[in-house]
């Protein structure tokens, strides 16, 4: 396969175990690769040295922001973002090369095959589960938030038809870890808001609005989507969905109060 003219941005931290196959996956493929490393402290930026590609070192504070200046390092026009734990199929590779060689449309979905270790999450609305990955770059940017920013685009969305192989989770070890990680970016996202607007934050930040989140979370994903037809891991799917929505509530008051006694303390 010759390569074409698209540049792959890699973001990654930590990651030496799933950094080589990422990078394999794509680099007879396209003619930029970089990996915008977030101060890693294991083998990720040597591994990626030893390919030959573009590595840069970025601190990740605000994950929208981050990615927005990864993005803006790419020589061409067309980006393909990666994660360390993505993998494009041979058929999407494929599918990528035809599509921006002849298109009016300036971003394109593609579908995500999401695994947890060996599973495939076929239901409970995992698949096909799109994501806006291929884009022009000064036609998309994402919201400067630290965790599941939303993004912002210019021109006409394209869907693709092939899959994103997405190894997302090792275990449900890996699952709680990030679970964990992410409740707390989500806290300090809400607590941000808080402070921008609080009206809107005593509306939808409450005990009672978290619960229903909760609650509605649970039974969409595990009945209305058929999160069931996976079985026990379909379960856990669901349960921890509804698990992220009560714990970020519960960090989200945490944050407040602490900063509340911050403020009291200093003023004595």
């Amino acid at each position: 396969m010759s390569k074409i003219p698209i540049s792959v941005v890699i973001v990654a931290k930590n990651e030496e175990k799933r950094i080589n196959d990422c990078i394999k996956s794509v680099i007879d493929w396209a003619d930029e690769i970089i990996l915008v490393d977030d101060e890693s402290t294991d083998s990720t930026r040597n591994i990626a040295k030893d390919f030959g590609i573009k590595v840069l070192v970025c601190k990740m504070n605000i994950e929208g922001k981050h990615r927005n200046w990864a993005y803006s390092q790419a020589k061409n026009e067309w980006v393909f973002s990666l994660d360390a734990d993505e993998r494009p199929t041979l058929e999407l590779k494929n599918e990528i090369a035809k599509t921006i060689k002849s298109t009016d449309c300036t971003h394109f979905s593609i579908p995500f095959k999401t695994y947890i270790g060996n599973y495939w999450i076929r239901w409970g609305g995992w698949y096909p589960g799109s994501k806006v990955k291929l884009f022009k770059k000064n036609k998309f940017k994402y919201e400067e938030v630290e965790v599941h920013p939303r993004i912002i685009t210019e021109g006409k969305v394209g869907h693709l038809k092939s899959d994103v192989i997405h190894y997302s989770y090792r275990d449900f070890e890996d699952f709680v870890n990030k679970t964990n990680k992410q409740t707390t970016l989500e806290a300090l996202k809400w607590y941000k808001l808080s402070k921008k607007n609080p009206k809107k934050a005593k509306y939808k930040m409450n005990m009672l609005h978290a619960i229903w989140r909760s609650i509605d979370r649970f039974f969409r994903t595990f009945l209305a989507k058929k999160g069931y037809r996976d079985g026990t891991i379909g379960f856990m799917v669901a349960y921890f969905s509804s698990f992220y929505q009560i714990v970020s509530f519960a960090k989200y008051k945490e944050i407040e109060r602490q900063n509340k006694e911050k403020v009291s303390s200093e003023k004595r």
